[in-house]
């Protein structure tokens, strides 16, 4: 028997539910800016950033983890949106541009509750054939994610969802698909994450996400719930005087069941139920912006 045996969430285990796709070709960088929410001029090859797809009115379509590999190279993560729908919603708008958008089917993405080897912050380390790991911890511990050709590591059902509800503690939603196209960045809080820009040039929706922001009219954002029985995505934040916002994530650890709610920005109501459910604010988690 070892001497330090690992935890068993210092292990790698399956994200069955993160899948990978890539865009590659001369102007894969340039289509990517262009699309996206984030600002890649700044990101330097080998980082990562938070990012996300909106449709023209603004309302986010998936939220996904982007790697600058090279200029020519760039893959994103996808936690939660179907890659092929989300693939063949993006090559709509490929029209002369030199990229090519792949569902990378070979590719598999591996957790650990553990420090990255190499990786941290926003700098990825390592390669697809070798593996290629990036640092996801925050104030709640620390995190690896790897993307790697070959994977061995056993799907494991409470992991997962502990891995689900440390992304909900710290501000990164897990949009079911019921949720997508519904909320505006700032109405997620994704400022929280630095996961888009009000300053670059056009993206789709971009307009609308600016406008908010310079014009002063942020008047909701994310709160972190918690309730002693499971919570559904798209249920009613209640209080005493009626409705206060609505679930858009839920995920839970053990007995705790967590949810990411859309409400008033200092809303100051208490008693907060879900249905015949009571549920208690608790405080948003930092160290996942990237």
């Amino acid at each position: 028997m070892p001497d330090n045996p690992q935890s068993p969430g210092a292990l790698a285990f399956a994200l069955p539910d993160h899948r990978v796709v890539s865009l590659s070709g001369r102007d894969a960088t340039a289509f990517a800016q262009a699309q996206f929410m984030n600002d890649l001029a700044a990101l330097a090859a080998g980082h990562w950033q938070w990012s996300g797809w909106l449709t023209p009115k603004g309302r986010v379509v998936a939220l996904f983890a982007l790697i600058k590999v090279d200029e020519e190279q760039l893959l994103l993560v996808l936690p939660d949106a179907d890659p092929v729908t989300f693939a063949a919603a993006l090559q709509r708008f490929v029209f002369r541009s030199k990229v090519a958008i792949a569902v990378r089917e070979e590719l598999r993405v591996e957790g650990a509750f553990a420090a990255p080897a190499r990786a941290a912050g926003a700098r990825a380390e390592g390669d697809l054939a070798g593996g290629m790991e990036l640092d996801l911890g925050g104030e709640a511990g620390p995190r690896t994610l790897r993307i790697v050709a070959t994977s061995t590591a056993a799907r494991d059902a409470a992991l997962l969802t502990r891995w689900a509800a440390f992304d909900l503690e710290h501000g990164l939603p897990r949009l079911p698909s019921s949720q997508s196209d519904h909320w505006t960045p700032q109405q997620l809080s994704l400022e929280r994450l630095r996961a888009f820009s009000v300053k670059k040039g056009c993206y789709p929706g971009q307009e609308i996400v600016a406008r908010t922001h310079f014009l002063g009219k942020v008047k909701r954002g994310l709160a972190l719930v918690e309730a002693q029985a499971a919570l559904d995505a798209g249920a009613d934040l209640g209080h005493a005087d009626g409705t206060l916002g609505h679930l858009v994530a839920c995920a839970h650890d053990g007995d705790r069941h967590l949810a990411l709610a859309v409400v008033p920005l200092a809303h100051g109501h208490a008693a907060l139920h879900v249905g015949d459910t009571p549920v208690s604010e608790r405080p948003l988690r930092d160290g996942l912006a990237r």
